[in-house]
């Protein structure tokens, strides 16, 4: 079918208070020193399965609330997409768990199982302790796996979201670059990627805040990784993430904008809750 662009927000019951949206944003003030510190991280959920391969999202609920992250990204993220987990909304689950605010962005959105059900979806998410002003589900190249016969061609799933970080915007982008051994495809998305971030920049009158998060299943020194590394720091984890049991590769990524996000700290969990290791990593957002 032809997979129409989309994005999904959701505000968590836990974070409304008379239809006011109440986060730490607001109960923090607006802030005045030289910079705002920020946690984020990156996850690949595996569709909620650990390394064992069972399904146990209170498991993977626990592990995120463990890392006391502000923004998650997350990768491999069912909908209402199969048997696998449970039918289940992984990430409105996920975001209600931990009280944040969610956005959603299906690569793949299919017919439902049956009349009247959900349509299936597979995709990214970015859950935040701070308001979502806006959301957009980017096409960018893709090698479809539910087509038989896929070329290459635009398709959703590149997430985008712009929070208000204690009166400061920030794009976060949350992404999937496609696994295959052959990179002709990953150097397609990463050209996309760029375009569509300088394009954000392009918009603004004055330096803007952004920040990758993803698996983009290639290594650091991967040459169809190496335009981003123009624009965007590397935050360095200091170790692989992949597969979780043992890892041997450093496939998942935290990326910020050169001149208006600073490093401060990273690090790549300890986890067995999904086949990848997340990274968390602390920065300041220049203001």
């Amino acid at each position: 079918m032809t997979l129409r662009r989309r994005t999904v927000e959701v505000l968590v019951a836990a974070g409304l208070l008379g239809g006011v949206l109440v986060t730490p944003a607001t109960a923090a003030g607006q802030g005045h020193g030289q910079s705002v510190p920020l946690r984020v991280a990156t996850y690949n959920i595996h569709a909620g399965a650990g390394m064992d391969n069972v399904f146990d999202l209170d498991r993977q609920a626990a592990e995120l609330r463990s890392l006391d992250a502000d923004v998650i990204g997350l990768q491999e993220v069912d909908v209402h997409w199969g048997d696998r987990s449970q039918w289940r909304d992984l990430a409105g689950e996920l975001a209600e768990r931990l009280g944040m605010t969610m956005s959603f962005a299906p690569i793949y959105r299919l017919d439902p199982a049956a009349p009247g059900a959900p349509m299936r979806e597979f995709g990214v998410a970015v859950l935040s302790r701070y308001p979502i002003v806006s959301a957009e589900n980017h096409d960018i190249t893709r090698l479809s796996t539910q087509d038989p016969n896929p070329v290459p061609a635009p398709a959703p799933g590149f997430g985008e979201v712009v929070l208000r970080v204690k009166g400061l915007p920030l794009h976060v982008y949350a992404t999937h670059l496609d696994y295959r051994g052959d990179p002709s495809v990953r150097i397609a998305q990463v050209a996309d990627t760029r375009r569509i971030m300088a394009e954000d920049r392009a918009a603004e009158r004055k330096p803007v805040r952004q920040i990758l998060l993803g698996d983009l299943n290639a290594a650091p020194a991967a040459p169809e990784l190496a335009p981003l590394w123009q624009e965007l720091t590397d935050v360095e984890p200091g170790g692989p993430t992949f597969p979780a049991l043992d890892p041997v590769r450093r496939i998942d990524y935290v990326a910020v904008s050169k001149d208006t996000v600073r490093v401060r700290d990273a690090a790549v969990a300890e986890t067995l809750a999904s086949d990848h290791r997340p990274v968390v990593a602390d920065l300041s957002l220049r203001r």
